[in-house]
């Protein structure tokens, strides 16, 4: 089973990211003017890549930034966005609202590092990772559901082969190391169970990537620094990663990172 999934890292610009102030999950600014063009562009850029399904934080500036890049596409405009908490930007409780001056601040009287101070009221890393599991193991028992159901029956949206090229190009193969999985002896197709795209915000997503990282051994680009890695994505960087199970088992997915935060697109 082939589950590709397409993560939107970052949803567009807020004036709020703009002006270095925390959002989490209190503050729910929709994007600025920035904010779409981003957005827009991101469309644009994935315009050809055919979605089976998409999801997104419930929270406005990613829910825009999705509407935003099925707007755009070729092939899904009408595919239904399905929202879920579980994406939500980590909370930062009473640092939400406030400059991230403040929050580094916290940190420093408390004798911790930023990216691990938890503010009294905010999530911990912990809890953020536990979230971004828990989605996960859906999406997998989602692809799972999907190629048990197989091609032919109701609900499935089919195993596309690659068959009609145009809605399978990846507009990041020009730059990113790592090929596309193909199915062995067809040549250059894509064998897709899911194809799926994901809205969420920069701090979940270093911590969902951090746990595809160091629990599921996650295969990185063979030039991905270390700084890179840890580093919150721009606004609307598309990271890709390739999931395979195998024999339909949820257990040890083997994950490949095509590219992390890709902005070439900005």
């Amino acid at each position: 089973i082939f589950l590709l999934l397409f993560t939107i890292s970052f949803s567009g610009e807020t004036r709020y990211n703009k002006d270095k102030i925390l959002q989490g999950q209190g503050v729910d600014e929709p994007l600025s003017a920035t904010g779409f063009r981003q957005a827009d562009a991101a469309g644009i850029f994935l315009s050809n890549v055919k979605f089976t399904h998409v999801f997104s934080s419930d929270l406005l500036r990613a829910k825009q930034t999705a509407a935003a890049i099925l707007g755009k596409n070729r092939f899904c405009k009408d595919l239904e966005i399905k929202y879920d908490a579980r994406l939500r930007e980590r909370k930062y409780g009473v640092a939400e609202g406030r400059p991230l001056a403040d929050l580094k601040a916290m940190a420093k009287d408390a004798g911790e590092q930023c990216p691990s101070f938890t503010p009294p009221g905010g999530e911990t890393l912990d809890e953020v990772r536990e979230r971004a599991r828990d989605f996960f193991e859906f999406l997998c028992q989602l692809a799972v559901e999907l190629e048990q159901k197989g091609p032919d029956k109701p609900g499935a949206p089919g195993r596309s082969s690659g068959t009609s090229g145009e809605q399978f190009v990846f507009p990041w193969a020009n730059h990113c190391n790592e090929a596309e999985p193909s199915s062995e002896g067809s040549g250059s197709s894509t064998v897709l169970d899911a194809n799926i795209l994901v809205v969420s915000h920069g701090a979940y997503m270093r911590n969902w990537i951090g746990y595809f990282v160091s629990d599921l051994n996650c295969t990185l680009p063979a030039n991905l620094s270390k700084s890179q890695l840890s580093s919150v994505s721009p606004n609307t960087g598309v990271s890709h990663f390739i999931i395979k199970l195998e024999n339909g088992s949820l257990l040890n997915p083997k994950i490949t990172c095509v590219c992390l935060n890709q902005d070439s697109h900005l």
